[in-house]
């Protein structure tokens, strides 16, 4: 599987700024992408004035998260203890899922690391663009923290984004506490967070066994749906990996179409997946999808509170879903009857008000 390149992805694209070495190398290498780069660097920014959602009061909220978030990032590595304790990959396993549900963490899973879990080169932040990423550690920990359900079903409201952006720190500080306990134990340790990763989180977590990637491109679990945001530790230290999770997302994908029909960016394939670097999956317009939220102010998250899965599905009917049509069929038929086009909370919380 083809590695992805960081400085690819639209949050490292739209930090390059005309004039720049990063503006203009990736721009000589990538000149489809320079116009409509340039457009949306026109608008205005996620949670900024002059967006649908802005706030004066409430925006900034969703904008602080991110701003710590930035502020942290450093921690990711750190000094490894020269005292090694020997450990029981078994033993380490129990404990760090058992750690990482104790810290808040709703899903957790740990998968071996391939290099196309690791982004081939890094693109988000000026000191580092360019660099080549080594994919050097064995072991993956991802664990997925769950959204709340009534702020999502805002979506894409100024609520949605402060749900999200707060996950993104619940999923960070998860990540530092187990990787300092990790390399406490005298094993190198590396935590993968918003602002910071090296890794494709949803590649890892669909590795690691806590879920599948859906034709709206992010992970979607059982218990959940998309209402997750996932944090990766890497670690040498060792560890007993998971097994992929097979419960029938695609065949479900194939006949739901909710988030085709409620995307506003009209980012998300129709019909079959298709094979894209050697995989068969379903790749979004990410440009239509990001235009969206510079237009919108929030990182929209329709998608999100559209899915079925996000809305809850009965486990035993989840096992169901794989052989056979019939059960899907009934699974969306409620789900209409239940929320209509998609689930939608009108009023902000009395809090935001």
């Amino acid at each position: 599987m083809k590695r992805i390149d960081e400085r690819d992805t639209m949050f490292a694209r739209m930090n390059y700024k005309q004039g720049t070495h990063q503006y203009e190398e990736y721009y000589s290498r990538n000149r489809d992408k320079r116009k409509i780069d340039d457009e949306i660097r026109k608008k205005p920014q996620i949670c900024g004035e002059g967006t649908a959602t802005y706030s004066p009061i409430n925006s900034p909220i969703a904008d602080a998260n991110f701003k710590f978030l930035n502020d942290i990032k450093h921690l990711s590595e750190g000094p490894v203890n020269e005292n090694k304790v020997e450990v029981d990959k078994e033993e380490m396993t129990r404990r760090i899922k058992g750690l990482a549900k104790h810290y808040g963490a709703k899903l957790v899973g740990i998968t071996k690391m391939e290099k196309y879990h690791y982004y081939s080169h890094r693109g988000r932040h000026d000191e580092v663009y360019g660099e080549k990423i080594e994919a050097k550690h064995p072991y993956g920990i991802v664990f997925a923290v769950e959204m709340d359900k009534s702020m999502i079903n805002r979506a894409p409201q100024i609520s949605e984004v402060i749900e999200t952006s707060k996950a993104y720190i619940d999923a960070a500080i998860i990540g530092m506490q187990i990787s300092y306990y990790i390399r406490e134990l005298g094993y190198d340790a590396r935590n993968h967070m918003d602002a910071n990763y090296l890794v494709v989180a949803p590649l890892v977590a669909r590795d690691g066994g806590i879920g599948d990637i859906g034709r709206n491109g992010i992970l979607i679990t059982k218990e959940f749906g998309s209402r997750v945001r996932l944090g990766v530790v890497t670690t040498e230290i060792p560890l007993i990996h998971d097994e992929k999770l097979d419960f029938g997302l695609k065949e479900f994908c194939m006949s739901c179409n909710r988030c085709i029909r409620t995307c506003p960016g009209k980012a998300i394939p129709t019909g079959n997946p298709t094979e894209i670097d050697g995989v068969e999956r379903w790749q979004i317009e990410q440009e239509n999808c990001y235009n969206m939220w510079r237009s919108i102010g929030t990182d929209c998250g329709i998608c999100i509170s559209s899915c079925p899965f996000s809305q809850g599905i009965e486990q035993e009917n989840i096992e169901k879903i794989k052989d056979s049509q019939e059960e899907i069929v009934k699974i969306l038929k409620a789900h209409d009857e239940k929320h209509g086009i998609r689930p939608y909370i009108k009023e902000p919380p009395e809090w935001l008000k």
